[in-house]
C-alpha cells in the first residue's frame, strides 16, 4: 500500500446542508475549541500523532498520560511557524515581533544588551540593485512624469515592468539576485578594511579595538530586485558589551560605509561571451540613529527603524511583484498561477539557467520562485543583540513556569509523528469563527 502524501491538499467534502458546520461529531466541543484557541489562528497548523507519558519512578504508577488519538481534534495541533505573511499572518505577525525585539535590543539595550549600547555609534543603510534596464517609475514630484510620459499612481501594476520587455536583461537581474548575499558578504569585508585604514589600525589587528555589528533584512523592490536595509553599529572588541574607542564616530561608520559600497563586486560567470561583474546600484541611503528623545520629524529614530526592518520580515516576492510564495516542481506549474508578465520572465530565466552546468552551484531552479535570490530575509551577527532562538526559549520558559510542575521523580516518554499540516474542513470552520479571520482555502505544505 503506497504511503500517504501528507503534503498535499485536504480532501474538503461539501457538507449537506452549505453553510452549515458539522461539529456534532466531535464529543468534546469545548476542549476542541480551548485545542484550536491555543494555535493563535494558525491559518496552516502542523498535525503530530503520538503520545507522552508521564510515570512515577519510584511506584512505576502512570501519573499522566496525553495520546493523540484522544485529543478533541485527534491530533496534537502545533503552529507552523511560517514567517511569510501570505502564509500565515498570524505565525508571521509572531516572527515580526520578535525580529522587532531583535532590532531594538540592538539599538536601545535589553534582552540581555546593555542599555549602553544607544551610545555606539549606529547608522542605517539601504544598499540597491544596479539597473538592469528602464522601468516604469514614479518621480519624487507628484506632477513629475515616468520615462513612457504618463503619471502612474502608487498602486499601477505598470510600476517596476521594463519599459521595453524584449531589451530589458533578465539574465543580469536574475544573476544580481543569485548573487546578492555574497556582494553583501563582500561589502561587509570592504568596511572592515575601510574602517581599520581610517583608524590607522592594521585590518589584522581592528578586532581588538573594534568589531563592527548588524541586522540586516532583504527586500524585493517592485521590479524585482533585492536591496538592502540594515541597522549597522560600532562596538568595541566583545560586541555591544564594551564601548567603541575614541575614534569611532557615527560620521566616520557613515563615511566608511559609503566607501565600502562603491569598492564592494562579485565576479559572476561568462554568459553568450558576456563576463558579467555585480555590484550595487548607484542608489545609496545611509542615515544616522539617534535614539527617541531626538525625534523631530526629521531624524530617524530607534523605534522608527526596529519597526521598518522588521515589517519587511515577513515578505518576499510576493509582496511586491505579486509572485509565488511556494517553489515549483515543473515549470509548467507557472502557467496555472496568475502572475504578472514581468515576474514570470524573472522565474522562466532562473529556470533556464538553472540547466547551465557552470551555475549548478547556485541552485536557480530551486530558487526561481524567488527570482534566484537564496539568501536568508534577516540576518545579523552574533555580538549585534539577542537571537530569535533565545525569544522562543523565554516563550517556552514562561509557558512551563506557569504548567504543572513535575516531580522530581517522573520519568517522561513521549513519541510524536509529523502527520500532515492544515485542519479539516469543518475545523477550519470553527477555527475562523473562533478568531474571526478566514482561513487559507487550500491548505499545502509549506515551501
Amino acid at each position: 500500500m503506497p504511503s500517504p502524501d501528507h503534503t498535499t491538499t485536504i480532501p474538503r467534502p461539501q457538507p449537506s446542508t452549505p453553510g452549515l458546520p458539522t461539529f456534532t461529531t466531535y464529543r468534546d466541543l469545548p476542549g476542541l475549541v480551548q485545542q484550536l484557541t491555543s494555535l493563535g489562528g494558525c491559518a496552516q497548523p502542523i498535525r503530530l500523532e503520538g503520545h507522552r507519558t508521564e510515570i512515577s519512578t519510584t511506584t512505576g504508577e502512570i501519573l499522566r498520560e496525553l495520546k493523540s488519538t484522544k485529543m478533541p481534534a485527534g491530533h496534537l495541533l502545533v503552529r507552523c511557524g511560517n514567517r511569510r505573511t501570505t502564509r500565515c499572518p498570524s505565525c508571521a505577525e509572531l516572527y515580526r515581533q520578535d525580529t522587532y525585539q531583535v532590532i531594538a535590543a540592538g539599538l536601545r539595550g535589553g534582552k540581555s544588551i546593555p542599555e549602553q549600547v544607544a551610545a555606539h555609534p549606529r547608522v542605517f543603510a539601504t544598499l540597491t540593485a544596479p539597473s538592469f534596464g528602464p522601468v516604469h517609475g514614479r518621480r519624487s514630484s507628484a506632477s513629475a512624469r515616468c520615462r513612457c510620459g504618463r503619471t502612474h499612481t502608487k498602486d499601477d501594476p505598470a510600476l517596476g515592468t521594463p519599459l521595453n520587455a524584449d531589451r530589458y536583461d533578465y539574465t543580469g537581474a536574475v544573476l544580481w539576485n543569485a548573487h546578492a548575499p555574497a556582494l553583501w558578504a563582500r561589502f561587509m569585508l570592504h568596511l572592515r578594511r575601510e574602517i581599520a585604514a581610517v583608524a590607522g589600525i592594521p585590518q589584522r589587528l581592528l578586532a581588538k579595538y573594534a568589531r563592527i555589528s548588524y541586522a540586516k533584512v532583504a527586500e524585493y523592490q517592485q521590479r524585482g530586485l533585492i536591496h538592502f536595509h540594515a541597522v549597522i553599529r560600532l562596538d568595541g572588541p566583545k560586541g555591544a558589551y564594551t564601548p567603541p574607542p575614541a575614534w569611532a564616530t557615527p560620521d566616520l561608520l557613515a563615511d566608511a560605509i559609503r566607501t565600502a559600497v562603491t569598492r564592494a563586486q562579485v565576479e559572476g560567470p561568462e554568459i553568450d561571451g558576456r563576463s558579467l561583474t555585480f555590484a550595487f546600484g548607484e542608489q545609496l541611503d545611509v542615515k544616522a540613529i539617534w535614539s527617541a528623545d531626538f525625534q523631530d520629524g526629521t531624524t530617524i529614530t530607534e523605534g522608527k527603524v526596529a519597526g521598518y526592518i522588521a515589517k519587511y520580515a515577513t515578505k518576499g516576492t510576493e509582496s511586491a511583484t505579486s509572485t509565488l510564495d511556494r517553489r515549483l516542481k515543473l515549470i509548467a506549474e507557472l502557467g496555472q498561477e496568475n502572475i504578472p508578465d514581468h515576474a514570470a520572465r524573472m522565474i522562466r530565466t532562473a529556470w533556464t539557467l538553472g540547466a547551465r552546468r557552470d551555475l549548478k552551484d547556485l541552485r536557480l531552479r530551486a530558487w526561481a520562485h524567488m527570482l534566484g535570490f537564496r539568501g536568508h530575509f534577516s540576518t545579523k551577527t552574533r555580538t549585534y543583540s539577542t537571537t530569535l532562538g533565545a525569544l522562543r526559549y523565554a516563550r517556552a520558559a514562561w509557558h512551563r513556569r506557569h504548567a504543572p510542575a513535575l516531580e522530581a521523580s517522573t520519568l517522561v516518554i513521549a513519541h510524536w509523528a509529523f502527520d500532515g499540516i492544515g485542519l479539516t474542513p469543518d475545523l477550519e470552520r470553527l477555527a475562523t469563527l473562533i478568531s474571526g479571520q478566514p482561513h487559507s482555502e487550500a491548505v499545502t505544505a509549506s515551501a
